[in-house]
């Protein structure tokens, strides 16, 4: 297992080093998003072929890593190349740059990224070294909690996408269909994916150490790198037709809009 965990912990670290270059060489440091999000098919691959658990299980866990780290790879892939930088990169770049030392803090910010590849990939690792025979029903239930959440969150990223290809709805809100719920559906069955590989982990050995990690996505989703970040960006971009938005519509959990 600690090989394993190694030969992984080199591959993503090495990933984000030349996805850190190539930001470095296009002034774009978007590619952040596209490398933590491949990373997990690397893992996946690498946890799937060298691991000695049960092959089914391995196989299961290892597929649901993939499959859902390629469709998020390819939404990102669409969004960041060739495309100019995020605004939420753009005001980092602002803050960051006034004292200096830019593209190392980007360094550091890209290898952060590896590390919680490395934490949250934990889950796969455990489940495919686990060499028990036949699915226990935990595993089901977190597997089918992965699924939902991975339907659901592909339907918000395909409204989104419709919604801004509408040229009458240049500059607007969305606030249609699931975002007429949720402020962030991504980010809601982001996190719900999250249970579904802990609870899918929780039947292997040591699988309780999972269960921290969807408390720890939840912050990063809520208060780093997800909501608040996003938030800050559109009521700087959208302004009070934001801020309305966040007055009738919940921010995370898909709730009845207000008004």
């Amino acid at each position: 297992m600690l090989n394993l965990l190694l030969l992984g912990s080199v591959a993503v670290v090495s990933l984000m080093l030349v996805l850190w270059w190539l930001g470095v060489r296009t002034n774009n440091f978007s590619y952040v998003d596209l490398g933590w999000s491949a990373n997990f098919i690397v893992l996946g691959l690498i946890y799937g072929i060298w691991g000695d658990g049960d092959v089914v299980r391995r196989v299961l866990i290892c597929s649901m890593y993939g499959l859902w780290s390629l469709r998020l790879t390819l939404h990102l892939a669409v969004r960041i190349i060739g495309e100019p930088e995020e605004g939420r990169y753009v005001q980092l770049r602002t803050e960051w740059g006034r004292a200096g030392y830019l593209n190392l803090k980007f360094l550091g910010f890209f290898q952060f990224q590896a590390v919680l590849n490395i934490l949250l990939g934990v889950p796969m690792l455990l489940a495919a070294m686990n060499a028990s025979s036949g699915l226990h029903a935990i595993e089901g239930i977190g597997a089918a909690i992965w699924a939902m959440a991975l339907v659901g969150e592909t339907v918000a990223d395909v409204q989104l996408k419709n919604f801004k290809q509408d040229e009458k709805n240049r500059g607007k809100v969305c606030n249609t269909g699931l975002w007429g719920w949720s402020r962030h559906p991504n980010y809601f069955f982001e996190w719900l994916i999250w249970i579904g590989y802990a609870l899918f982990a929780f039947a292997s050995p040591w699988g309780w150490v999972t269960m921290a990690l969807p408390v720890l996505m939840l912050h990063f989703l809520l208060n780093v790198t997800g909501v608040k970040a996003t938030e800050e960006q559109a009521v700087r971009t959208k302004g009070d037709a934001y801020r309305q938005y966040q007055r009738d519509v919940s921010a995370f959990v898909p709730l009845p809009p207000k008004t």
